[in-house]
């Protein structure tokens, strides 16, 4: 994909681009890391994905047929299994989930064994702002990166820079979210990490 595929040649309306200004005016200031420099903090367990309200998720119980099953996350957060009632699993790794659902049998199963797979996994939730043809709110597959956010966004405008592509992350424990910047000549040339960074539900992407 070329970078003019991704440029808007057509003027944008003065509203919308007064609107845009002001939005990425807000991120201008403060501090970023570079891609290549950004490391994710580690979270508990074996697995780096964070369970979501909707995933569906295949919890076996070894030699427990009539426990284990394949249930969806409710709305709440939570998920309801033969014997147990109302597990909190939303924001928990597989691997947490399935430890927190060993403790809870303990006094129902002899040394429980439990193993929890993500099945289907809900589209990522995330945000476009700035020099963008689409800006807003946008649904990408698990696994998706920025090009792909960029290409839902419909692109670049004509006042976007090469060389100030952020992506705003709140992590656990921080105020403020880390601001990790790109540059498009590293995105397409698959040059550091900038192609293989893969965006999470709340990540906004800003292009200036």
């Amino acid at each position: 994909m070329s970078r003019n595929t991704l440029r808007s040649r057509s003027p944008l309306r003065w509203p919308l681009l007064a609107t845009l200004l002001l939005l990425s005016a807000c991120y201008k200031p403060g501090r970023f890391v570079w891609v290549d420099d950004y490391r994710e903090p580690q979270v508990q367990g074996d697995e780096n994905y964070l369970i979501r309200k909707g995933d569906i998720l295949s919890v076996n119980v070894w030699n427990q047929r009539d426990i284990s099953s394949r249930i969806r996350v409710r709305d709440d957060g939570r998920i309801s299994l033969p014997l147990l009632n109302d597990v909190d699993a939303a924001g928990q790794t597989p691997a947490a989930l399935a430890r927190a659902m060993e403790q809870k049998l303990k006094d129902l199963v002899a040394n429980p064994v439990v193993t929890v797979m993500v099945d289907e996994p809900q589209p990522i939730k995330i945000a476009v702002l700035g020099e963008v043809r689409n800006p807003g709110k946008k649904l990408l597959d698990p696994g998706a990166g920025l090009l792909q956010a960029l290409s839902e966004a419909g692109g670049f405008t004509d006042y976007a820079r090469d060389d100030a592509l952020y992506v705003l992350r709140q992590e656990p424990g921080y105020q403020t979210p880390a601001r990790i910047r790109f540059t498009w000549e590293a995105l397409t040339r698959n040059e550091g990490t900038a192609s293989t960074f893969r965006l999470k539900t709340g990540d906004v992407v800003v292009v200036e």
